[in-house]
């Protein structure tokens, strides 16, 4: 058995999720198909990654509760570290600056600053009326950050709503920060899920029905950059053993990617569990991988009924990554994909490699598609 659900005992607020059984898949995938291109190609006849033994899998979110008398009230705000950190390992942090369904005293939105490092160790949140949100304000509020806690100020800040880059940018080059818009914000993202059923529902001012005032983009694919292509690809399940071992090789920065703390996202299940994910192989799979790793790679999503593959960067880019033969053979294998990644909760990866054949990988991605915040 296996299970998905975010480490809320890391989080100053009180945390709860309820039961959600998520259906199971077991069937390996395999799919001809070719990159877009304005000159056709034809690849050979593409073979699984690996060779995985088939097995059943389910998974499901446990329940899991943190209750703190201090932080019960849903109008306080958060300047938290966590005493075991140390400060110089805050390099980078994740940042939320927009509004909530709650109202003031003035029947306006409220905004709320959110900000935390990967790990939680770091969890800071304030709120602004409506009327004083610019790039001195927010700069001001991460000055303070770092002087309230006796940290340094990050390296890299990254944020996910692309209404909000010309604001953090200008706020980030001021203070000497790199701005790095990212959907890869996981710990944020899931905070905020977690903040609007805990906090923001409870506050006196919240607002049921409301709408978020900056939705997240999911604008049109583009063609792929002629840098990013790849020759042959395949739809692949690896073990969660062989995953793990991959994002080792990570650790030690003996190829390129980027992993996920998989004990903060609460991720659970039996090394023989099959992950979905994308192998994508090229005679120049060092350099591919290369180009990759400059980018802030998000998710990959099969999409039906364009019969493509659709890879995610940064806040809102979003790319033809490879295209199929449209038929109920691979409709049918796409959407098994597609399910395996919801049954994993979202988690999938991309595998570069020279070879589909090949045991080894020049660049390895982790990933986790989450539905947007609710806020």
């Amino acid at each position: 058995m296996a299970s998905l659900s975010f480490n809320y005992s890391r989080l100053r607020t009180p945390a709860v999720q309820s039961n959600k059984p998520i259906s199971s898949f077991a069937k390996p995938i395999k799919i001809p198909f070719s990159f877009p291109s304005n000159n056709p190609r034809n690849w050979p006849k593409l073979r699984r990654f690996g060779s995985n033994s088939v097995s059943e899998s389910s998974v499901s979110i446990q329940e899991e509760v943190e209750i703190e008398e201090e932080d019960d009230d849903p109008t306080a705000e958060l300047c938290y570290l966590d005493p075991e950190t140390d400060p110089s390992s805050l390099s980078e942090w994740e940042l939320d600056f927009c509004s909530r369904p709650i109202l003031d005293i003035r029947g306006k939105k409220v905004w709320e600053l959110v900000v935390c490092d990967e790990s939680l160790s770091l969890q800071y949140t304030k709120y602004f009326p409506n009327n004083v949100i610019n790039s001195v304000t927010l700069k001001d509020a991460i000055e303070g950050i770092s002087d309230d806690l006796g940290i340094p100020l990050p390296d890299k800040i990254r944020f996910f709503r692309s209404q909000m880059q010309t604001i953090i940018t200008k706020a980030c080059n001021e203070l000497g920060i790199k701005p790095v818009p990212s959907k890869r914000c996981l710990s944020l993202l899931l905070w905020l899920d977690e903040r609007y059923e805990t906090v923001y529902t409870r506050h006196p001012g919240f607002q049921k029905g409301a709408k978020p005032l900056l939705a997240l983009d999911n604008p049109f694919p583009m063609e792929l950059p002629d840098n990013l292509f790849g020759e042959k690809w395949a739809f692949v399940q690896l073990p969660f053993s062989a995953v793990r071992e991959e994002t080792s090789s990570l650790a030690k920065q003996r190829v390129f990617g980027s992993s996920l703390d998989l004990d903060l996202l609460g991720i659970e299940t039996d090394d023989k569990t099959l992950i979905p994910g994308l192998a994508v192989a090229s005679s120049r799979a060092k350099p591919l991988a290369a180009w990759m790793n400059g980018l802030e790679v998000c998710s990959i999503e099969a999409d039906v009924s364009r019969a493509s593959l659709i890879l995610s960067v940064g806040i809102s880019t979003r790319y033809v990554y490879a295209t199929y033969k449209k038929t109920p053979v691979t409709i049918n294998e796409a959407e098994a994909w597609e399910a395996a990644k919801k049954a994993s909760g979202g988690l999938h990866f991309l595998a570069i490699q020279e070879d589909l054949d090949s045991d080894d990988c020049v660049g390895f991605w982790l990933l986790l598609d989450l539905p947007p915040p609710p806020v």
